[in-house]
């Protein structure tokens, strides 16, 4: 039976060939797919599978970071001896907010690179987007370059399974972590799920202290766990003294001191983001802006 649609003739076909074409010519070029080498600090996006260069890092320099002295020792340490190609770990940063996780991480990452020029590149990777490490994995292996793939704020809820895929990365798949490749973490967990995932595994599984020790054991993958924890009024004092110091903002001991606790108080809690976010308030209404001298 003959079909009642019609066809399209010659003419027609042209006429789209040449809006084909039209559009095309429209369409902003595609861009070139970043190379690892192209900066030191690059975002992972997941949807396009590409890496999406920084500029400019948002960070401090690391001796301003106070109160946290043991940590940066370690990391730091443990960074270097990574971009000299020796064994190093993974890294788990947890414990309180604002104490300056990951404001460690992005500022040593500065210190090995102005020490050896360009030896790591830092790549951060969302949360959401952990599924997608295998993927990244494979750009990263095959561009020539160390680098430290970053996970801010790391955590897992409800029956999100994607934890999973970051124990294989870790170790135990069989590819495994590339020798060129080192994963850091911070978490306000320490074992990164919460209870309510470890309580429901409990609950359900045959064997109730195998399935917390499915849960648990993503924590383990990390070789480095460093603990944050709140600070005291006098490192709070030393965080506020070494910013005001650094960016030459004119204020007596006294004065920070008064400021600085009034402020703490209004926040109802004392840590390095409550210290820097007095100082930007501080430097705001004295004209000033945060340059170092």
């Amino acid at each position: 039976m003959a079909s009642d649609k019609p066809v399209p003739g010659p003419d027609t076909a042209a006429l789209l060939a040449r809006i084909a074409d039209a559009l095309d010519r429209l369409a902003p070029p595609a861009r070139p797919a970043a190379r690892i080498a192209d900066a030191d600090a690059f975002v992972w996006h997941a949807e396009t599978g590409s890496l999406d260069p920084v500029r400019t890092v948002n960070r401090v320099d690391v001796m301003l970071l106070r109160g946290i002295d043991r940590q940066r020792d370690i990391l730091l340490d443990n960074t270097r001896r990574f971009a000299q190609g020796l064994p190093a770990n993974n890294a788990l940063l947890w414990g309180a907010r604002g104490m300056g996780k990951s404001s460690l991480v992005k500022a040593i990452h500065a210190t090995v690179n102005k020490e050896t020029k360009g030896a790591l590149a830092l790549i951060e990777i969302h949360r959401e987007d952990i599924p997608s490490l295998p993927a990244l994995l494979r750009q990263v292996r095959d561009g020539g370059r160390r680098a430290i793939l970053f996970c801010d704020d790391l955590s897992f809820d409800g029956q999100d399974a994607s934890y999973k895929s970051l124990k294989a990365v870790l170790e135990g798949g069989v590819e495994g972590r590339p020798d060129n490749v080192i994963f850091y973490a911070t978490s306000n967990r320490r074992h990164l799920l919460s209870r309510d995932m470890i309580e429901n595994e409990r609950s359900t599984a045959i064997n109730p202290g195998e399935a917390v020790e499915e849960k648990v054991s993503l924590s383990d993958r990390f070789g480095l766990w460093l603990g944050f924890h709140q600070c005291d009024q006098d490192t709070y004092f030393a965080m506020i003294e070494g910013y005001a110091k650094f960016y030459d903002l004119g204020l007596t001991t006294e004065q920070l001191h008064a400021e600085a606790v009034e402020w703490a108080v209004t926040r109802g809690a004392r840590s390095g983001r409550v210290a820097w976010q007095y100082i930007q308030d501080l430097a705001g209404r004295r004209g000033k802006t945060l340059t170092a001298r």
